[in-house]
């Protein structure tokens, strides 16, 4: 995977940071659900899944298609694959540039 610059890395894991983002989520592992019934099953109102959904799509982990009135949102196998990638190589030493430390001469 090429290096990811940090902004996109923040927003994967803006996207993860959050309880009801979290709940979307797991709601979402099990297919495809309309907007209406992510409303219903977490609580909030309108405009606050819309902010939730924006910040899921932003980072690729959820895609949206519109279906008439209505959004459907799916988990994104792509975007997903990228978190993944992205936790690997952030938690990943790598020792080919390991420096010395600090306080070592």
């Amino acid at each position: 995977m090429l290096e990811m610059d940090e902004r996109k890395v923040a927003a994967i894991f803006k996207a993860f940071g959050d309880e009801n983002r979290i709940r979307i989520i797991k709601l979402l592992r099990s297919g495809e659900k309309c907007a209406c019934k992510l409303l219903e099953e977490i609580n909030v109102t309108q405009p606050t899944l819309s902010h939730h959904m924006k910040i899921l799509c932003d980072a690729e982990i959820v895609v949206g298609r519109k279906e008439g009135k209505w959004m459907h949102y799916s988990i994104s196998e792509k975007g997903v694959k990228q978190a993944k990638e992205c936790l690997e190589q952030l938690t990943t030493l790598n020792v080919e540039y390991k420096s010395k430390s600090c306080c070592e001469k």
